[in-house]
């Protein structure tokens, strides 16, 4: 049974809105090979509409990045919309109407986890709807101040640490799962 695995960059006091503007003084080595392994154990990649248009406008035409981008063109990849009618980015499928109960079933089927960046609202909701499975967080030592959190006027989700460790940079490197009680 693949599990929904939900990875973040996100700065010390919970931003996680444009992380392209604070987060790469603190890239390093140590942050790349924690990035590459989620990207590795990899069955698919989930996301919401609003990462689906920016990701698939961004990695179809990027040279940025040439191994990501193929990587990411190549990729199954999941969209969670009832809006978005075709998926023009290879690879995608449209997960629509009784969201919830699909994604149930992608799990059973799935070989390997299904993994996500960015996206807090989807992840406030699969985690209300009992379907995030892990959520991995790299805690940047920057208070941002500003911008979008990853956990705004939501209930209470206790988490269990099931993993931690600190980078050179000081980037905290954090796995939780839900904590059931």
């Amino acid at each position: 049974m693949a599990k929904i695995i939900s990875s973040f960059f996100i700065s010390v006091d919970g931003v996680v809105e444009s992380p392209d503007k604070w987060h790469f003084p603190y890239w390093s080595d140590e942050m790349g090979a924690v990035v590459e392994a989620g990207m590795g154990s990899a069955a698919g990649f989930l996301m919401g509409r609003k990462l689906y248009d920016e990701w698939s406008a961004y990695w179809t035409t990027t040279d940025n990045d040439p191994d990501a981008a193929m990587s990411l063109n190549n990729a199954r990849k999941y969209v969670m919309s009832n809006s978005l009618k075709k998926a023009d980015w290879s690879n995608t499928t449209i997960i629509s109407g009784d969201v919830a109960a699909k994604l149930r079933e992608l799990k059973e089927q799935a070989d390997g986890d299904i993994q996500m960046s960015g996206s807090a609202t989807t992840v406030r909701w699969l985690l209300a709807n009992g379907l995030l499975d892990q959520l991995n967080l790299l805690v940047h030592p920057i208070a941002v101040g500003h911008g979008r959190r990853l956990f705004e006027d939501t209930p209470t989700h206790p988490l269990k640490l099931v993993k931690s460790e600190t980078f050179q940079t000081g980037v905290l490197n954090l796995s939780y799962v839900p904590d059931a009680g």
